[in-house]
């Protein structure tokens, strides 16, 4: 009885060892990744400056009641009278109009009661005919002019990406001919490469804030200059060199 015991536990410890030395045997076939070499990480970027095609302005009022319900009719009135005036101009991507918020909230005294509400609503232009745009939030007069802001069109910026992104690239391929020459090589292979876009947009301000102009000018047109964006592409990633 004793001797069987023994042949089983020599046997156990015979297999153990014959899976260590495979698991170790089979390890070593593996063979090793070759560390790189020879592999050069660049980026280059190109830039468009594009002239801004869209203006939005945002016209806007607040006031004030001891209830709500009288406030919201005075909000709802101004706003109306201000849309149905814009919606006289609307005229395709050359103008459209939207209506922006509509916020109604209490006001409370210095014990946390509420002693009157306040609200303001928002009315919004957009699109591409810039004199048709300032010219309508102009005649508006139940709002007031609270923002002023240029972009782009869709069809301007895919535009200005698109040349950015071709100026970019040449001059990334460009680099990583000159750096393989440089070394020593003739040529490169691209392995890896990354592609973003920044708009690096510029709003500038209005001449006259729109209170003051409608006070001291006879043209109820608001005044607006649009000005540039700047749309970067920046191209980075590792050549290999051949």
């Amino acid at each position: 009885m004793e001797n069987r015991s023994k042949s089983k536990i020599l046997a156990i410890y015979a297999f153990s060892m014959f899976s260590i030395h495979s698991i170790t045997v089979n390890a070593q076939t593996i063979p090793a990744v070759p560390a790189l070499s020879n592999v050069v990480q660049l980026s280059a970027q190109g830039s468009i400056e594009v002239q801004q095609d869209t203006l939005t302005i945002s016209l806007s009022t607040t006031r004030e009641s001891p209830d709500s319900s009288s406030l919201q009719i005075q909000l709802k009135a101004a706003l109306e009278s201000a849309l149905a005036e814009a919606k006289k101009a609307v005229n395709g991507n050359g103008m459209a109009v939207r209506t922006g918020q509509f916020n109604v909230s209490p006001r409370y005294d210095k014990n946390g009661k509420i002693n009157g509400w306040q609200g303001n609503v928002e009315l919004i232009l957009e699109g591409s005919d810039f004199e048709r745009i300032a010219s309508t939030a102009g005649r508006i007069q139940t709002l007031t002019v609270s923002n002023i802001s240029f972009g782009l069109s869709r069809d301007q910026r895919v535009l200005a990406e698109s040349k950015a992104q071709a100026v970019a690239i040449s001059r990334f391929k460009s680099k990583a001919s000159e750096i393989s020459k440089s070394f020593g090589f003739s040529t490169y292979t691209l392995r890896e490469v990354a592609i973003n876009t920044v708009d690096q947009g510029y709003t500038p301000r209005p001449r006259v804030m729109s209170m003051e102009m409608k006070m001291v000018s006879g043209d109820s047109t608001v005044p607006v200059e649009a000005g540039k964006n700047t749309i970067v592409v920046n191209v980075s990633g590792a050549v290999q060199l051949n």
